[in-house]
């Protein structure tokens, strides 16, 4: 049992732990900018690394470091988005209310944020192609399509709409995010994301696999089901910053955020 635990409560720690971070420093005075991101830059190259070095080397700690190293790499994308350095050509609110326009108008806000993405997507794939030791490219894909996959929830409209995630310079972002109290795409990607977690718990409690095995598949697994509890947030009536609410103290409320974006 415990040996089921560590990577659960692993994963769960570090998922709380670097969104926190992130929200943290994208939050901060944007003359900071410039070495959060290359700090985090730094640590992103020597994660794909890390990832080349676990390849062929199944083990526990492995499948640990497969799995941060993944992290570590998506975290280098959102902080790069977040602080406004690697977005889109469109900078400014959404000036359309539906159709093909408003859609054209949201893809430019975040084009070379998710080409960025599909990028090292590319690369993780085609490095760790038949490796014996692939968590860190399920790890990569679960939040690549899960964030995906929130994004377009906010795009269709939820309930919560989580502005205050987003940093004082980038709340035109608002703009393209819709309030509903549900969409139907969202029920879709629930379930479909519940039946690949399903998949992946029966994966890990198989005979069949390894001990570094079964821990690779709670790891991505957790990481799934967190996505998933993301999922639930955007409608159900809960505050979805409040585990983060030590990583958003120094933010202003979405509407003051909105008049110094404003102003500026």
């Amino acid at each position: 049992m415990i040996e089921l635990l560590i990577p659960l409560g692993f994963a769960i720690f570090i998922w709380w732990f670097s969104t926190g971070l992130v929200l943290l420093l994208d939050g901060m005075p944007r003359t900071t900018f410039r070495w959060s991101i290359l700090i985090s830059s730094g640590l992103a190259i020597a994660a794909f690394y890390g990832l080349i070095y676990t390849l062929n080397r199944p083990s526990i700690m492995n499948a640990y470091c497969a799995f941060t190293c993944a992290l570590l790499i998506w975290g280098w994308h959102e902080l790069t988005f977040l602080t406004g350095w690697l977005t889109g050509p469109r900078k400014e609110a959404c000036t359309e209310l539906r159709g093909w326009p408003r859609f054209k108008q949201a893809v430019a806000v975040l084009i070379w944020h998710e080409l960025g993405i599909l990028a090292s997507g590319v690369v993780i794939i085609a490095v760790t192609w038949n490796a014996s030791n692939q968590v860190g490219m399920q790890t990569f894909l679960v939040l690549w399509i899960m964030r995906t996959s929130a994004k377009l929830n906010l795009y269709f409209g939820v309930r919560n709409l989580s502005e205050e995630f987003l940093p004082t310079h980038l709340t035109y972002m608002g703009s393209y995010f819709r309030k509903r109290a549900m969409n139907a795409f969202l029920p879709v990607s629930v379930v479909a994301a519940s039946l690949v977690l399903a998949a992946l718990m029966i994966l890990a409690s198989s005979a069949e696999v390894s001990r570094a095995e079964s821990v690779g598949y709670i790891l991505v697994s957790t990481m799934l089901a967190m996505a998933i509890l993301e999922h639930f947030l955007l409608v159900l009536p809960l505050p979805s910053t409040a585990l983060w609410r030590w990583a958003l103290r120094n933010r202003p409320p979405p509407a003051a955020a909105a008049d110094l974006q404003s102003n500026a």
